[in-house]
């Protein structure tokens, strides 16, 4: 493994607006430049920190414009080449697929590692063991997938359905296929058949090996993102002609269909913060409700459980009620509750439709 180690890149996507977790994160302040985990680092750079004792410096951030100079800021040992800024949003596919193109061009041999910049990673020693298992196979010609062992018939992620042992893979298995976000029945029925695992959306694949796979699908994007690579003058005239598509469904989904995906199965504490409820969660200590995000001395709850998150410098006051979610932040403040966390999103397309820009 250590001659892949040496080749081995960790690609950063860090874009998205994070809507379920509105108002704290916002369109010019998404949730991965937050300190979500109560650790004292944002999601963006408890990543980075993940990531260096595999890589060290070899750490590529594709990011908007909107939130490059941020980024720069909070992970200030970027190199000047080390951030890839995205005229406008075009999904993983593009983001991923033109941080590859340029490592294809560094170096052809080069493998990357693809870690969304909002996740929560709980257990160092496992996620590394997890991704040295992965990068062997990479280097073989696979494209590996994460997938975290469920611990509960989760509906707000996707699922990867494992099928055989690979051969001579410590835990690796081939996968028969990827599975959208499935609803309480389904969920429940994938864990009883012991054969699903959660989608953690990390990938580990030969950067030219990622390219080629998205061209025999769609050879013109895999084109102009190798064109962007050797002539990144022309960024603002290629980019607009990439496709907006997720790298599952350009890449991942077909090369499962040709048996060319495996999946390396992963026990290490893994969630994607996809709302308030999920916050809680990463949050929570035995005993301690409600859960609170910022300032506990600003918080007086009594008779009452759930998540607050004070924001705003002011006190916050809540008496007799379960399973609460209350997001004050200086110009817009959030009340429901945890069983319609996932709903936050529907309240902000509301407000857009509204024409309220001033608090999206």
């Amino acid at each position: 493994m250590s001659a892949s180690l040496d080749r081995f890149h960790a690609v950063i996507p860090a874009g998205g607006v994070g809507a379920r977790l509105w108002p704290l994160s916002r369109a010019d302040s998404p949730k991965f430049l937050h300190n979500l985990s109560g650790q004292g680092a944002t999601l963006i750079q408890e990543t980075v920190t993940r990531v260096r004792p595999l890589v060290g410096d070899r750490v590529l951030v594709v990011t908007g414009a909107r939130h490059a100079q941020e980024v720069r800021a909070q992970v200030p040992d970027l190199g000047a080449h080390d951030v890839l800024i995205e005229p406008t949003p075009r999904d993983s596919m593009a983001a991923i697929g033109w941080a590859a193109a340029v490592l294809e061009a560094r170096d052809p041999d080069a493998i990357l590692g693809s870690f969304a910049a909002d996740h929560v990673v709980q257990g160092q020693a496992a996620f590394e063991r997890v991704i040295g298992e992965a990068l062997t196979l990479a280097a073989d010609n696979w494209l590996v997938t994460i997938g975290i062992t469920p611990t509960h018939p989760a509906t707000g992620f996707g699922y990867i359905q494992a099928g055989r042992a690979v051969a001579g893979a410590p835990s690796a298995r081939h996968v028969r296929q990827f599975v959208e976000k499935p609803d309480a029945d389904h969920a429940t029925a994938y864990l009883a058949t012991g054969e699903f695992l959660w989608n953690a959306g990390m990938f580990v694949v030969r950067a030219g090996r990622l390219l080629d796979l998205l061209a025999r699908e769609h050879p013109d994007f895999a084109a102009t993102l190798r064109e962007l690579a050797r002539e990144p003058e022309r960024l603002a005239e290629l980019w607009g002609q990439l496709p907006k598509i997720a790298i599952d469904h350009a890449v991942a989904e077909p090369a499962a269909d040709e048996r060319e995906v495996v999946v390396v199965p992963a026990d290490f504490g893994w969630d994607d913060v996809g709302d308030f409820a999920a916050l809680r969660t990463i949050l929570a200590a035995p005993g301690t409700e409600p859960v609170v995000l910022g300032p506990q001395a600003m918080v007086e709850a009594l008779e009452s459980t759930g998540l607050i998150v004070a924001d705003s410098g002011r006190t916050i006051a809540v008496l007799g009620l379960a399973d609460i979610i209350v997001v004050d932040t200086p110009d817009a403040v959030l009340v429901t509750s945890a069983e319609r966390a996932q709903d936050v999103k529907a309240l902000v397309e509301h407000l857009r439709a509204r024409g309220r820009s001033d608090v999206l």
